[in-house]
């Protein structure tokens, strides 16, 4: 075997060695000696050795059958029934799940993949964790390399000159320039930018003895590399074909991994390669951030423990930077279930343990991160659990322990297509092995079948999940965090107010303040954001972005199109639900509070209600009119209130408040007037009346067409003919 810093390990090798060896696939709980055959060993110590993480070695043919073929497990054992297989590898034997209808399954592989050529002992597979790019290299390259990522519409295609096995290829950011490594001492570099030379040109490695171990691109024109004794980071220099050392840093490295998106490098240090040292790249600066220990397990006597990269990923949860740390027992002593320990990793400050996920089960497991949540595989059982790290955990004073947030599910099912002539297209799909022993697992999300061609990127469904939460409190939490969260939250608050599904109200009130929280927290800071434009802090501080808003952002508007409209189309309206409910708890002055500061929206059909409600609560007479009022629109709602109340003359002034008097039916208020059977109230309108006729048409008199006829004669009766108004001459 090669000594420890020239092992072929790390983030950037060939798909075929991954496979061959098992990095990046299953972490199993054995230790690392262990789990070598003698087919892995002979890997490693093949093709000279000398290249570890980032390398893309290519293990050589046998791994590279192997990975095609997709039959062999880290431990070297050819597939068996999985009974047989996991007590080979001394996990728990699988139980066989439940069969399951689709809305069972959370998680699922994305519709389209990206499909890639077969690895095959001439087709060499390559994997970019920056951007996302597989490379397909055929024959060294000579026969045509094709590089394919999720985004591309249109796959890049070259041809290079065969120069020797290609242990890693990369773009630089915006696919500007090639790198390719053939050696572990040098780099070669082909510009892709138009109006460039697409000569090769080539870096080595400044320290003298040093391998390198890969190499990392940080920008469209830096990159970085690790060797065994240390990091050297370049800026490339296209035009003139050569690169520029902008740093170096000396110290002994075992393994190394890269975060893109954070662009932070971690290498593995000391023997037994805990000792975890990161470096941040941005705009041509590397600063080294504080070294971290990693705390490992407890082993027995005659076992040497150390860390090995497999139980190891970087990600970025909630905007913050982790590196998990696949922990295959628990150091407490009452628990012999593996668990996942995430360290913050901040740019400024130590590196600190801050959670603990309970896995509460042994054997392989794989991690991925998926919209905020930390997804665990679980070999074994063929099944997925996830973990919210927002949610509520138990804190013991320095760290969260979390437990999974649903039950352990399979991955949904996945059907291939059979590709081919389309007479032979016809046939069913195949259905694609889930958790096989050839996937391969990239942060964040990615998923990749060597042996079969697939990339896939995993996806969260989030509608089994509302099913599966009883908790509609800490669902709400739940789904407040998610990216595509609007239609779900608006589906369960729907659910929540349905006949059939009703909720309590403590439940229903627990959740739209929830809700209400969040749309607040939005307005408060739309609010210091405007502010802060005013005051001119915009251009003097760059950094002042606008608030972004979520889908957990839900307005009055949202709610009531998906949610409260339900309830008005079945006539169920839901602010009569709410009045009535005050009502009947005798809480008025609640019902008032809520119609003064407009918690219930003005409305003719709400107006109407507490008219009703007037035995009950006399001030809400007066309420409705208000609200009547407030809507401008509902005049004439309001002269119907006061006359149905006998209040004529109320009801005549306010309609001449409104210029409105001119139009009015002089027998509709002559009607009500007498109805009150005040005859002084009735001479007043009587008189008003005539006044108005006198003033539009030059007589005091009724026409024959405003039918008040019975009204001139019951005046005469009780007032004499004397007390008409006669004609005013002029």
């Amino acid at each position: 075997m090669p000594p420890r810093s020239s092992r072929p390990r790390g983030e950037g090798r060939s798909l075929q060695h991954r496979v061959g060896r098992g990095y990046g696939r299953w972490a199993p709980p054995q230790p690392d000696a262990a789990r070598l055959s003698a087919e892995d060993r002979g890997s490693r110590g093949g093709r000279g050795g000398g290249v570890a993480p980032g390398s893309g070695v290519r293990a050589g043919p046998r791994a590279a059958v192997a990975a095609a073929a997709s039959t062999t497990f880290r431990a070297g054992l050819h597939r068996e029934p999985r009974s047989t297989l996991a007590a080979a590898l001394g996990a728990p034997t699988a139980v066989a799940a439940p069969a399951m209808g689709e809305e069972d399954y959370y998680l699922e592989l994305c519709e389209r993949p990206v499909q890639f050529e077969k690895a095959n002992p001439v087709n060499c597979v390559f994997f970019d964790e920056a951007n996302k790019q597989v490379f397909a290299v055929r024959s060294g390259g000579a026969t045509g390399v094709v590089v394919k990522g999720p985004d591309d519409r249109n796959p890049i295609s070259f041809r290079m000159d065969d120069k020797g096995e290609v242990k890693c290829i990369k773009f630089s950011l915006e696919n500007k320039i090639l790198a390719v490594q053939r050696t572990s001492k040098t780099v070669d570099f082909c510009n892709f930018i138009p109006d460039n030379s697409q000569l090769e040109y080539t870096q080595e490695c400044k320290t003298k003895n040093a391998n390198i171990l890969g190499f990392c691109w940080t920008s469209s024109t830096e990159i970085v590399f690790i060797t065994d004794q240390g990091i050297e980071f370049y800026q490339v220099l296209p035009e003139k074909r050569s690169l520029k050392l902008l740093k170096s840093h000396n110290l002994n490295v075992n393994w190394y991994m890269y975060c893109p998106e954070s662009a932070v490098i971690l290498l593995s240090t000391t023997v037994l390669e805990n000792v975890l040292q990161p470096f941040h790249f941005r705009a041509g600066t590397m600063s080294k951030l504080p070294k971290f220990e990693i705390e490992l397990p407890a082993a027995p006597k005659s076992t040497k423990p150390s860390l090995s990269e497999r139980d190891i990923a970087m990600a970025t949860v909630y905007g913050q930077l982790y590196v998990l740390f696949l922990r295959h027992h628990s150091r407490t002593s009452n628990s012999t279930g593996a668990e996942v320990v995430l360290y913050h990793l901040p740019r400024e400050g130590a590196c600190k343990k801050m959670h603990i996920l309970k896995l509460n089960r042994t054997g392989k497991f794989a991690l991925n991160v998926v919209d905020n949540l930390v997804v665990v595989h679980h070999q074994d059982t063929e099944t997925s659990v996830i973990f919210d790290i927002k949610l509520r955990g138990e804190f013991d004073g320095s760290v969260t322990f979390h437990h999974p947030v649903l039950p352990a599910r399979s991955i949904q099912p996945y059907q291939i297509p059979i590709a081919g002539p389309a007479a032979v297209t016809s046939q069913s799909p195949v259905p694609c092995k889930l958790y096989s022993s050839s996937w391969i697992v990239f942060q964040p999300d990615i998923i990749i079948s060597a042996s079969q061609g697939y990339l896939w990127n995993l996806q969260v469904k989030l509608e089994p999940i509302v099913n599966l939460l009883p908790d509609k409190g800490r669902l709400m939490d739940f789904l407040l965090q998610r990216k595509e969260c609007k239609m779900v939250i608006l589906s369960v608050c729907s659910q929540m107010l349905s006949e059939s599904d009703r909720a309590s109200l403590p439940v229903i009130a627990t959740v739209f303040d929830k809700l209400n929280h969040e749309y607040k927290k939005y307005l408060d800071a739309e609010q210091s954001y405007a502010m802060a434009v005013e005051a001119g802090q915009s251009r003097s501080s760059p950094l002042l972005k606008r608030p972004v808003r979520t889908q957990a952002v839900l307005d009055q508007s949202d709610v009531y199109t998906h949610v409260l409209s339900a309830f008005v189309e079945k006539k169920h309206y839901l602010h009569e639900l709410v009045i009535k409910t005050l009502v009947q708890h005798n809480l008025f002055y609640m019902l008032h509070q809520f119609l003064q500061y407009h918690v219930l929206s003005d409305s003719k059909p709400l107006a109407c209600l507490l008219l009703s409600l007037e035995s009950f609560y006399p001030p809400a007479h007066q309420l409705s009119l208000d609200m009547l009022k407030r809507l401008s629109t509902a005049n004439d709602e309001i002269v119907e209130v006061l006359l149905s109340k006998h209040q004529v003359l109320a009801a005549l002034r306010f309609i001449r408040g409104i210029g409105g008097h001119d139009n009015i039916s002089a027998r509709k208020f002559l009607d009500a007037a007498k109805q009150t059977e005040d005859n002084m109230l009735f001479y007043t309108i009587f008189r008003f009346f005539e006044q108005r006729n006198q003033r539009l048409r030059g007589s005091p008199n009724f026409t024959p067409g405003e039918h008040c006829e019975e009204h001139v004669a019951f005046f005469k009766q009780i007032f004499g003919d004397q007390a008409l108004m006669r004609p005013t001459t002029f």
